[in-house]
């Protein structure tokens, strides 16, 4: 088990937050940019950087070490150190001994009038950041020590804006506040011991609720959860509902399909907030039944869509939707209509994408011929979105919706085999042009997510296509003898966390369950080893892009899950 202090990260690799807050400390301050220094970054608005924290000796930079806990940030020298920890979800406490601290705005003044500006209030003698970019003001008040020097208060247009804390006249702290206008004067209640212990114990009733058959087996199960609680925000904006961001880096929204494996990794443990995580996108669904591509505080895009996989993640959220059994039937119908009667050409059984984006493998190479495309995944995911449908039918008592769902899935699977299957592969056909083509991605293996739907031939044939993108690490999405195969090619090579659950479920119910094994314990490895990205390169497990993406970690959670639920029933089975 590992140790009650938690897992030890640096917030170079993963931003140190807390549940419910749209801010972070990192310095990762745009998508792969890295600063020098730590700032507190907000998602509010964007993704913004708004305050460098920068720790002092005798008024110089000081060089430190950086580590965190997901209770605790602390910047570590010879001579002291600084540490961090939130109060609440808008609150951060900062205390030194020894160090000093430059606490300075971020952002570059974009007009004499915008940007960051600097005043002392004088009410409560506190320093107030309001910032342009995100509409709201970052308040720092003193709590011991003192202040030796404010910088460019009520300065406008170009000039370096905060406070310096000396490190050699004591012990200091101070609160850090974000808000939108006004708030009653920051009042201490608890002492930073007692901020840090409370904020540790809301992780691990956390980390206890979503992972509570971690062991020693399972060695990334406690930074996983930490991933999953850290991206957290609270509702705002467009937000609805508490929701789990992609990452608190540049990947700050949340996305018409990762939100379903992010739900299913919350199901166990913490129910209402896994269905807020399934619910949050149908909030958003338009007059013609479509999932918006993408959701963040301050904007909503429409301009592609995303798999309908939601009638899959369904059929793992059971226990969770009895509540809203007929508002959910009457969502996911209208999703599954967007399809029937928007993407399909007239006269077609199969519907189609309009970009390599509706499929979420944005540049697979299955889109290389043409973009406006019929294929194989689409039609599988939409026949187990209305099995889904007539299941959710039956128990409403609505035995004609039932029998038609079930009608409409058995004429697209049918479509699927006649018309997609080559005798060894399945094929991708242009909406338009109606010629067909077969490519090396992945993706025109996701068929397999069909199960025991599959003719047994057709399922022997794709597990087979599948082990060929089998690496050390786990399943390459571009077959890695390929001449389109990139290491770092996005979905032209790298090991991804969707396409792994869904392929590992898809052979497991098609009865490959040995080979599905072998998927699951290879990715758990990968991320034992590499942790939590994007994606993977699929020759050397090292980690892509985004380096704390929560459907990784999601996807971690899931498959150790199972794989000790499995090793739990086999050693307590009869001889």
């Amino acid at each position: 088990m590992t140790v009650a202090a938690g897992p030890v990260f640096s917030p170079h690799e993963i931003p140190f937050s807390f549940r419910g807050s749209w801010f972070d400390f990192s310095p990762v301050i745009a998508e792969n940019s890295y600063a020098q220094d730590v700032h507190l970054v907000s998602h509010q608005t964007g993704m913004h950087p708004i305050l460098r924290v920068i720790p002092t000796v005798e008024g110089a930079r000081a060089e430190t070490t950086v580590t965190a806990t997901p209770h605790r940030l602390t910047w570590a020298s010879d001579v002291g150190r600084i540490d961090l920890a939130y109060e609440n979800a808008d609150t951060a406490r900062i205390r030194g001994q020894g160090l000093g601290l430059r606490l300075q705005a971020a952002d570059a003044v974009l007009t004499p009038f915008s940007g960051p500006y600097f005043y002392q209030d004088p009410g409560d003698g506190s320093w107030v950041f309001t910032v342009y970019q995100t509409g709201r003001r970052y308040r720092v008040t003193l709590l011991e020590g003192r202040v030796a020097e404010g910088l460019g208060a009520q300065a406008l247009g170009t000039a370096e804006r905060g406070i310096v804390i000396s490190g050699e006249e004591g012990a200091w702290e101070i609160a850090v506040e974000e808000y939108e206008t006004a708030r009653a004067p920051y009042t201490r209640v608890d002492r930073f011991e007692r901020v840090t212990s409370a904020a540790r114990s809301a992780f691990d009733a956390f980390r206890d609720a979503v992972a509570p058959w971690r062991g020693d087996r399972t060695s990334a199960a406690d930074l996983a959860a930490y991933v999953l609680w850290s991206a957290t925000v609270r509702p705002a904006g467009f937000v609805t509902r508490p929701a789990v961001l992609m990452s608190k880096h540049w990947m700050d929204k949340v996305w018409s399909w990762d939100h379903c494996f992010n739900a299913i990794a919350l199901a166990g443990g913490l129910p209402d907030l896994a269905w807020d995580q399934f619910r949050l996108m149908f909030d958003h669904q338009d007059a013609a039944g479509a999932l918006p591509d993408s959701v963040t505080h301050s904007e909503i895009l429409y301009n592609f869509v995303k798999p309908p996989i939601h009638g899959w993640a369904l059929r793992r959220l059971r226990p969770l939707h009895e509540r809203e059994a007929a508002e959910v039937y009457r969502l996911l119908e209208r999703w599954t209509s967007f399809w029937l009667d928007s993407r399909r050409v007239p006269g077609h059984e199969l519907a189609h994408y309009q970009h390599g984006n509706d499929s979420g493998w944005d540049n697979a190479t299955t889109f290389d011929p043409e973009r406006v495309v019929e294929t194989a995944d689409l039609a599988s995911f939409l026949v187990l979105q209305m099995r889904e449908l007539a299941r959710l039918a039956g128990e409403l008592a609505m035995p004609e919706d039932a029998a038609r769902w079930s009608r409409e899935a058995d004429r697209m699977r049918d479509a699927l085999l006649a018309q997609l299957w080559t005798g060894e592969r399945f094929a991708a056909r242009g909406a338009r042009s109606g010629r067909t083509w077969s490519s090396s991605s992945l993706l025109d293996l996701m068929p397999i997510v069909l199960g025991d739907e599959l003719p047994e031939p057709v399922a022997a044939e794709l597990a087979a296509r599948i082990e060929r993108h089998l690496t050390e690490y786990g399943l390459a999405t571009e077959l890695p003898t390929s001449e389109h195969y990139q290491e770092d090619g996005y979905w032209r090579g790298p090991i991804w966390a969707p396409a792994t659950i869904l392929i590992e479920d898809g052979l497991r119910r098609a009865g490959y369950v040995a080979f599905a094994d072998e998927i699951s314990a290879r990715f758990r490895a990968l991320c034992e080893k590499s942790g939590f990205a994007e994606n993977f390169d699929a020759r050397s497990g090292a980690g892509l892009r985004d380096r704390a993406y929560t459907w990784t970690a999601s996807a971690y959670l899931i498959l150790a899950a199972a794989h000790e639920r499995r090793a739990t029933a086999a050693s307590t089975a009869p001889a």
